[in-house]
């Protein structure tokens, strides 16, 4: 009996799309995150130093990665709900 036959059975393109999907979307999630954590940290160092121009910066960084953040586990989320 060859091995050939049960290659047949796996889908080798939509493998493919999961595993490209998933590393992207895993790069985003990561992105996003640490954009976050990193406007977080430059408001907190910046407020404290009293500079208030780059605080606000850093906070809009911060919120922009919040955002981003919440979007992707929500297509994630919905993507997995509804196929």
């Amino acid at each position: 009996m060859s091995v050939l036959p049960f290659a047949t059975v796996v889908d080798w393109e939509a493998l493919l799309d999961a595993a490209v999907a998933s590393l992207v979307a895993g790069i985003v999630v990561t992105l996003a995150a640490s954009l976050a954590i990193l406007g977080a940290s430059t408001f907190a160092d910046a407020q404290r130093e009293e500079r208030y121009g780059v605080a606000a910066l850093g906070a809009a960084v911060a919120v922009i990665g919040l955002l981003a953040f919440a979007a992707a586990i929500a297509a994630g989320l919905y993507t997995m709900i509804n196929g």
